[in-house]
């Protein structure tokens, strides 16, 4: 049996390799792609995938954020993080989301399939050993990783923020009214005392919600 996958990346270029390595597997097919989170799950929902293949850093929404939201709406598929960073910060937060596996760009061309079929076995996967065991004492310990002091919903009201994105772009991405993205931002802006939008923006970027 075939494993329908969708792909989601905001670069061309990477989603179009990302295609070609995975067509070349008799047992996947390409079902569909995206260019940013929010295109990732309205296509999750319509499609529903036996695996999505996400970017962690895309407009609109994060991967981990697209995550959260698929596997909530979908527990039966299944999702792989491609990132670039080397981070135990993402490692966590992928697998609270409820990824179930991490997969670095940089070895994707040799650990992707792999990767592909562990996932189809019912098994977990990360590309170093060293990871695997951190992970495998997080999760047999309920480590929580580092802090976040914001909710998921919050995290992408503050990355919509931190886009440029007005208050009615958000409240229509996000299916919420304005009143609604308004109580969020004030609630945001108490917890991480800050007064401002630039604020919120360095925040973002070091949180990973947006590439700087």
């Amino acid at each position: 049996m075939r494993m329908r996958t969708l792909i989601a990346d905001d670069h061309g270029i990477v989603r179009s390799g990302l295609r070609l390595l995975l067509e070349r597997q008799p047992d996947v097919e390409v079902v569909a792609e995206a260019s940013d989170g929010v295109e990732a799950l309205e296509l999750a929902l319509a499609t529903q995938p036996d695996l999505c293949v996400l970017d962690v850093g895309m407009p609109r929404m994060t991967g981990l954020q697209a995550t959260r939201e698929i596997r909530a709406h979908l527990p039966r598929t299944h999702v792989l993080i491609v990132s670039m960073h080397d981070d135990e910060r993402y490692l966590f937060e992928a697998l609270k989301a409820g990824a179930a596996g991490y997969v670095l760009k940089r070895e994707a061309d040799q650990a992707l399939v792999t990767a592909l079929h562990a996932i189809a076995r019912g098994e977990p996967f990360l590309t170093n050993a060293a990871e695997r065991t951190l992970i495998r004492g997080w999760m047999e310990e309920g480590a929580q990783g580092p802090d976040e002091p914001l909710t998921a919903r919050e995290q992408q009201v503050v990355k919509l923020i931190a886009e440029a994105h007005t208050n009615t772009q958000i409240a229509a991405t996000l299916h919420v009214s304005e009143k609604t993205v308004e109580s969020h931002r004030a609630n945001v802006l108490r917890k991480l005392g800050m007064r401002d939008r630039v604020e919120l923006v360095r925040y973002a970027i070091r949180r990973g919600l947006v590439e700087a």
